[in-house]
């Protein structure tokens, strides 16, 4: 039944900022959308649009105790070129090595804040 998650869709009152954000930071690129008629972007992975941004002129509001959506998450390699970009870029991020689990988490926020986590496998970097 179920295959992958499909797409994150995001609602952003700095439409560009978060896409520069999406492209220079993760390494997405802006590819094929459907002519709507409201502003938007989708990001592409390997031939996927993975995350959907819609324009909206109001800010989203900030979060909530009650929102139900606390992050979400990206697998990668190349976790030293991916710090490097960080840093370079001075983004401030949370690193997890998740117990018990081959998997270490680069914890870090967007500029609306939305929490993402960009997941490697340990057994292909030794960072």
């Amino acid at each position: 039944m179920l295959r992958r998650l499909d797409h994150v869709h995001l609602r952003t009152a700095q439409l560009q900022r978060m896409i520069d954000f999406y492209t220079d930071i993760l390494g997405l690129t802006v590819g094929a959308r459907p002519d709507f008629n409201f502003p938007g972007a989708w990001l592409y992975c390997d031939g996927f649009p993975i995350v959907h941004l819609i324009g909206v002129s109001d800010p989203p509001a900030p979060y909530r105790p009650d929102q139900q959506l606390e992050h979400f998450a990206i697998s990668a390699d190349d976790m030293t070129g991916f710090l490097a970009i960080l840093q370079r870029k001075g983004i401030p991020y949370h690193r997890v090595d998740v117990p018990g689990m081959p998997i270490t988490q680069i914890n870090l926020h967007d500029p609306d804040g939305n929490h993402l986590h960009i997941d490697f496998s340990r057994e292909s970097t030794s960072v």
